[in-house]
Parts: structure tokens; sequence; C-alpha cells
């Protein structure tokens, strides 16, 4: 067959994104890593095929000696030894110029969970990088005419491009989608890799919902192809990997060896840490969750994640990168915000003193709360590189072991809220989203839909009586009118609540877990 590729038209004002060069670039990745990203898909299910079956998760013997091994990462360039404080979100204009100028060390720019992946949303972010890059980038508020643009001093940049499982509708190579990680790195190191490195800088990355180290080797495969395509020295790219999944953790060790010229560090993707924990034990009843809000980051299997890769980064010369804390300002409700910036601090303080040399937050004003945690801590430091934690040690059974903690029908309803409301702004386009105090992405959705299923799969006691499927029905239809009665009429009627209704409700009623909720919904999108 001819090689084709057919891409759909760029946004207004963002032609260039989609020059005939960045297509070939693209395409040429596409042809090159599709097939290897599909068998690597195949492998995940194959192996999920196995621990349904009773296989148990367990660090590999087949890698021994690399656990054993007296090996580093490659050196760390120098606007990447301090990242005290990161700041994450979507791709949309102002929040670039915001979190960029916002006095955080770092910003991550989500192609992923933070953003709805919409063609408008992918290419207009590439675009808004590029500018932000540049120094251009401004913005007007159509609402209130206010003005944005980049303070003196700006956060380095990190993006996270989507995960391996996503394609790219818009973008066809030879009859079929790109990935969509392979579009969102492809176009960003093409456009932005020299510019970068010329303004001290360099391309970096964050890598999501990696589930082996043989995921790892195909990015640095990834990496290795396109740093020779460019004319970059190798090791020019830099990635961190969040450890968002339960299987990954189990082989840290093993994907920073096999990125190990590329490596940055290791962080703790909580949130999708805690659904990749029902998704990969989802056939056994003895790892049934309490409530989402029970799994903090005191449960012991929480615990013994953070500290392992505490541990294993600072062996092996890498970052090791705190996680999310998602609270907002609570405005108009000063007691209510107190306890919200109390939970910021406990959650930082114990970060900095397991050894974490920096942390995520999801908003501005959380910024300086989160540094001054970091300041008085490091003692004038700006990593903990040097922190070995040799007296952290984590087992196979730590790491399962099972939550402890209610199961109660405010819970449920919570998970319903949250989840409903969630998918009806990801199908309208808008992957970050601010409810009930939290900033809530993909990831708290995901929890929400598959904690039901896992309740319902298993008839979990909630509230002290087992959870049926017309219980949980009339659960949601409470919510929606209490909801609806509360957004109102217009509203109601102009959003897509009903077709997240629909959604929410079909996976978590399924006889089979769906693996992602946001590939089940991403042909919805408009």
């Amino acid at each position: 067959m001819k090689p084709t590729t057919q891409v759909d038209a760029a946004p207004s004002g963002t032609e260039a994104i989609l020059g005939e060069s960045a297509i070939a670039f693209v395409a040429t990745l596409a042809r090159a890593y599709r097939p290897q990203i599909e068998a690597l898909l195949a492998a995940r299910r194959a192996h999920q095929e196995r621990r349904d079956q009773g296989e148990r998760l367990a660090f590999l013997h087949s890698t021994q000696s690399i656990r054993d091994g007296d090996w580093r990462v490659g050196p760390l360039p120098a606007d990447l030894l301090d990242r005290r404080v990161e700041i994450t979100g979507p791709v949309e204009r102002k929040m670039i110029i915001n979190a960029l100028s916002s006095g955080a060390n770092v910003f991550m720019a989500d192609f992923e969970d933070a953003t709805a992946p919409t063609w408008e949303n992918v290419v207009r972010g590439q675009q808004n990088l590029h500018d932000a890059i540049r120094r251009s980038i401004t913005f007007t508020d159509p609402a209130t005419a206010k003005q944005y643009a980049l303070g003196e001093t700006v956060a380095t940049l990190l993006v996270r491009p989507r995960g391996l499982h996503l394609p790219e509708r818009h973008f066809v190579v030879d009859g079929a989608p790109a990935p969509g990680c392979l579009v969102d790195f492809g176009l960003y190191l093409f456009h932005n890799a020299k510019e970068l490195l010329g303004r001290g800088t360099g391309p970096y990355f964050y890598l999501p919902k990696l589930e082996s180290h043989l995921e790892a080797r195909l990015w640095n495969d990834v990496f290795v192809d396109t740093q020779r395509t460019l004319g970059l020295p190798n090791g020019t790219i830099k990635a961190t990997v969040l450890i968002e999944t339960l299987p990954a953790a189990f082989e840290m060790d093993e994907i920073l060896y096999e990125l190990r010229d590329h490596a940055a560090g290791l962080n703790c993707g909580r949130w999708d840490y805690i659904f990749s924990y029902i998704k990969t034990l989802r056939a056994h009843a003895e790892h049934v969750l309490p409530d989402r809000s029970e799994v903090t980051m005191a449960q012991p299997m929480m615990r013994a994640y953070t500290q392992l890769l505490v541990k294993t980064c600072h062996r092996r010369g890498a970052f090791a990168m705190g996680g999310m804390a998602a609270q907002i300002p609570v405005k108009n409700d000063p007691v209510a915000n107190d306890a919200a910036l109390s939970k910021v601090r406990a959650d930082k303080l114990r970060e900095v003193r397991d050894g974490h040399d920096g942390t995520w937050v999801a908003h501005p004003a959380l910024v300086p709360i989160a540094r001054e945690i970091f300041d008085q801590n490091l003692g004038g430091a700006t990593n903990q590189l040097t922190c070995s934690r040799d007296d952290f040690s984590t087992t196979s059974a730590e790491l399962l072991e099972t939550p402890r903690g209610a199961r109660t029908i405010s819970g449920l309803r919570q998970n319903v809220r949250v989840g409903v409301q969630y998918i009806e702004a990801w199908l309208r386009g808008q992957g970050c989203v601010p409810l009930y105090n939290l900033m809530e992405d993909a990831a708290t959705a995901e929890i929400s839909r598959s904690q039901v299923w896992q309740w319902l799969r298993y008839g979990a006691d909630v509230d002290g009586e087992p959870l049926t499927t017309a219980r949980f029905q009339a659960v949601v239809g409470e919510e929606m009118r209490q909801l609806a009665d509360h957004l109102g009429a217009e509203r109601w009627s102009s959003g897509r609540f009903q077709e997240a209704r629909e959604l929410f409700e079909r996976l978590a009623t399924s006889s089979e877990l769906t693996g992602f909720l946001t590939l089940e919904a991403y042909d919805r999108l408009r």
C-alpha cells in the first residue's frame, strides 16, 4: 500500500504547527513505532488476563541484575536541578501564562489527563507552547478584558504527551490513527527543541501511564531516533516517568535503567495509581477499596510505594517527585480554606521528610505554601539527591496491601457527582475542572467510576448494605435531580449531562472493567 498521511485542517492561527515538514516528521514516527506500541498494548492485556487468573505481581527475576547493579542515570541539566515546586495544568493559553509566571520551579503542560483531546485543544496547545517558549505569548480574557503576559522569571517547561493507549483520529497515517503520544511529542520536539537549547534549556517531558520497563525502552528508542534525526546530542531529551500504575511500581529500577541517558526522575502519580490498583486487582475480592477519601498517603500501600520511589531514585541519581495537592483556595469560607491548606501543608511535610526532591500543586496559590515547607526542611539545599534512604525497605506484600476504611453512601454519592460532572465537562472539551474545592482531572474520574464498578462487582457493603445495581441507579437519579436544581434549567439543558450520566452508569455497571474512560469517550468529542 502506498504510504499516505491525512491530517485535518489546523484551527485558525495555528497553520504553521501543521506544516509539511512537521507532518512528515510525526508520520515517520508513527510508521516506525506504531507497531511496537500496539504490541506493548497487547502485552498489557495479556499480563492483565494472567493477573485476573491469579498470577501475583512481583519483582522480576529476569532483571535482578539491574536492581542489584551499581549504575546511575546520566547528568542532569542545570535547570532541572531545582524542582522543589512543580505546577501542572492544561495547555490552555491563560493557564500556560499563569503557571509559567507562578513562582514554581517547573510547569508541566499537560496534553494528557488535564486536556480533553479535541483537535482544537491539541493543535492550539502546541501553538500556545510554541509562543510561550519564544516569550511572545499573551492573552486577553474576552469576558473581563484583563490582559495576561509572562513575568520576568518563568518556570522550566516540561510537557506530558498522551499515554500510549490513546489514538489521534485527526492524524491518520497509512489508513490508521497515529498514536496520540507521538503526535504530542513529535510536534513539540520538531518545533521547539533547537529553540529551547538556544535559550539555555531543553526538551523535557513527563511520561504517563507506563506499566513496564519495555514501554520505557520504547520511549528511549524514540528519543534516540528523534535526536539523531534533528541533529541533537544523545541525552538532550530528558524525561521524568510518572509511577502511576501498580505494575510500574515493581519495575522502577528497570524503567530508570532503560531511560538512563534521558532519565530525570520518577514521580508519584497518586490518583492514577489508586485507579490502577483497582484495575490491576479487579478480579480479586480481597482488594476492594474503601471510600476514595480514605485512600490517603497514610495508607500502608501508598507509603510503601512512595518510599520505594525515593529510595530507588536517589540510589540512581534521579529526582524523586512527590504527588499532587489537588486543593484549590476556598473563597468566602475562611474555615474551609484553612482546613484545605492544612491538608496541603501536612502532605508536603510528609513528602519532604521522606526525601522527595519536590512536589506538585494544581493552583498558583499553593506554590508559596509548598515552597515554604520544602525550604524550611532542606537546610538551604535545592534537592535531596544525597539522601539515600537505605532505611526504607518495601516488599511485594506491602505494595499490594488493601487499604482499610469505611465504604459509605456519602462516598458513593461523591463518586457519582464528581464522575458525571467531570465527564460532562470533558465531553465539552474541558479536561481540568474545579469541583468541590478540588481540581479534578481524568484520574479522579477514573477512580470514581472504577470504584463504583468494584463495589457493584463484589456487592460490597456500603453503610451496612450490599451495593446493588438498583441501589446505585437510585442514587444516580437522586444526585442528577439535585444537580439539575443546583445548576438551573439553562445550564442543565445546554450541557451534556444526560450523555455523561449514561456513560458513567454504563461503565460502572458493565460486566468487565473498561480500561480507560478517556478512550471509551474519545469518539464522543466534537
